[in-house]
């Protein structure tokens, strides 16, 4: 009789154990509500970083190449001399024109005192009234000569302005191909030069995504392993590129991705492709070799933060960001583990990451 007691006291301080150590042993996992949200979808693009001014630079004249100023490399201000040509020959039909002006303008003088002498004597009483209008029309003559003169030196002064090539904006020269003793034409590139300041990427999107883009659209994006930041869409040009199917879309970032022309740019385009669907975190997500994807729902089997796991099958509707799209499934009203599902088996229970803690707590 009193082994039977010992016996059953025994088998009880075993189960009693055995209930405990199976409560310390339930996972713990994180819980997420399965949530309401627009459908997403994430379009990865490549683009390239573009300088909004490049400019290959040639000289207005003709002229032999005298000194070059800048190179390779240099940053240039807007009006900073690149070149200057030989201005010898120009500088002396500038005298020459300049001479030639002021013989013209002594020519008007003289022309101006004598008809001015003919009006003082009067008209038509001590001098032929023709004689005074021959004399007005040697005044009109004389000012349309001085005049031509003035324009033949703004034109020399025009000319020798234009054997001095300067920068028309700021920016760092990329290439030069002129040195001292080379004869250039006009149309000849000698510099280009590019505006590393005003800088877009350029982005050729398929065609498909054109009706999905919004005010809503965002892209991210990234260069070289740099973290993505967020970029500002300029605008888009809604023509196909022929065979490709794709259209431009330009955008901007800010300076922190210190970005140069002709950089590679990896881009995300998150776009809104329909009304609202069920979504839960894309870490809930269960995927198996066979293509099968699954989420694990937790039931409460009371207020004491204990759950009952079941595996689900669901079909994805899409993925962006850290959400997963739910198009079949789930009803919408359920719990998913987000976290701590890497083990878990059918039916087995589980505790809230949270729940112990606030147990403690309570006692």
């Amino acid at each position: 009789m009193h082994s039977f007691f010992r016996l059953a006291l025994a088998l009880c301080a075993v189960m009693a154990l055995s209930g405990h150590v199976s409560a310390q042993d339930r996972p713990r996992v994180e819980l997420s509500s399965v949530a309401r949200s627009p459908l997403l979808e994430e379009v990865p693009l490549n683009g390239t970083v573009t300088a909004l001014r490049r400019s290959d630079m040639s000289v207005a004249i003709a002229g032999l190449v005298l000194a070059h100023r800048v190179d390779v490399g240099d940053r240039v201000t807007a009006g900073d001399e690149l070149l200057t040509l030989d201005d010898e020959l120009t500088e002396l039909a500038v005298q020459q024109a300049q001479a030639l002006r002021q013989q013209a303008d002594s020519e008007l003088a003289e022309a101006r005192r004598v008809l001015d002498e003919a009006r003082s004597v009067g008209a038509g009483t001590n001098i032929a009234t023709t004689e005074v209008d021959r004399r007005q029309s040697n005044v009109a003559s004389a000012e349309a000569r001085l005049a031509s003169a003035e324009a033949a030196v703004a034109l020399e002064q025009a000319r020798l302005r234009r054997h001095r090539l300067q920068a028309p904006f700021a920016g760092i020269i990329s290439r030069r191909s002129a040195d001292a003793g080379q004869w250039v034409q006009p149309g000849t590139s000698v510099f280009t030069l590019v505006d590393t300041d005003s800088l877009v990427i350029d982005f050729q999107v398929p065609q498909q995504v054109f009706s999905y883009l919004n005010d809503s659209t965002a892209l991210h994006i990234s260069a070289y392993g740099r973290p993505a930041s967020q970029a500002t869409i300029l605008n888009y040009v809604p023509v196909n590129t022929g065979d490709a199917r794709t259209f431009l879309l330009r955008a901007k970032t800010g300076d922190d991705q210190r970005l140069n022309p002709g950089m590679s740019v990896e881009g995300t385009l998150t776009v809104q492709r329909g009304s609202e669907v069920l979504s839960v975190p894309r870490d809930a997500l269960n995927r198996y070799p066979d293509g099968r994807v699954t989420v694990w729902l937790a039931a409460a089997n009371d207020n004491s933060g204990v759950y009952t796991v079941s595996e689900q099958r669901v079909r994805l509707a899409g993925m962006a960001g850290d959400r997963a799209f739910i198009g079949s499934g789930l009803a919408g009203n359920e719990q998913v583990v987000s976290r701590g599902n890497e083990s878990l088996r059918q039916g087995i229970e589980v505790e809230r990451a949270d729940s112990r803690t606030g147990q403690r707590e309570a006692h």
